[in-house]
């Protein structure tokens, strides 16, 4: 049996998180420079090289200068998938367009239980859902 110290242990475990952690930036910040628009080709080559031949200056020099910008490509992303998913929402819940025969009924079942989805998901409200639901029906 070997010696092996609970504070050993709890030191390996811290180390083993922060190695984590550090893959975890490295990796955001790499996407980061790929979905960046206001950086030309050759910008973004640099910063690539640079993070990844001098990694702890790369990667902290990255979030020092272009930190703030990385949190709004972040928000602005957000907002997108917030806003396409919104859509998709009006869309399910839109009234059957003209010239829709017998498969009314089926359409009127199938988007009833993806609203219901959402709603138990908790993606629509009771208010947003019973709207829904209204137009659909109505």
């Amino acid at each position: 049996m070997t010696n092996y110290p609970l504070l050993n242990l709890f030191w390996t475990m811290l180390e083993f998180f922060i190695w984590i952690l550090w893959f975890f930036l490295l990796f955001k910040i790499l996407a980061d420079i790929f979905r960046s628009h206001d950086m030309s080709g050759w910008a973004k080559a640099g910063w690539i090289v640079l993070v990844i031949i001098l990694p702890f200056i790369g990667v902290l020099a990255y979030v020092i200068i272009r930190g703030r910008s990385m949190g709004l490509r972040d928000q602005e992303q957000a907002q997108k998938a917030d806003a396409a998913f919104k859509q998709y929402i009006r869309d399910a819940a839109a009234p059957p367009t003209e010239g829709v025969t017998a498969s009314t009924g089926t359409r009127h079942v199938e988007e009833l239980s993806k609203l219901a989805d959402l709603k138990a998901n908790g993606a629509l409200t009771e208010d947003e859902f019973q709207k829904a639901k209204d137009k659909l029906l109505g």
